[in-house]
């Protein structure tokens, strides 16, 4: 088995949850909308650059070792 066989969905999956809890801080609002919202986002990016750069080194490991 390849690392990128676990990692490519686990780093899914942490995208998917800092969205959701992001659009459920923003809905929720008050306080806590107004100090998570924004955080969570910036979170959402920086987990979704992350991403990219883990499907990248895939694409680039497979072209190089088969």
């Amino acid at each position: 088995m390849n690392v990128f066989d676990f990692l490519i969905p686990a780093v899914l999956v942490v995208v998917f949850g800092v969205l959701c809890f992001g659009i459920f801080a923003m809905f929720r609002g008050g306080d806590f909308g107004r100090s998570w919202s924004n955080k969570a986002m910036r979170m959402r990016v920086v987990a979704q650059f992350v991403a990219i750069l883990i499907l990248v080194a895939a694409m680039w490991a497979k072209q190089h070792y088969g």
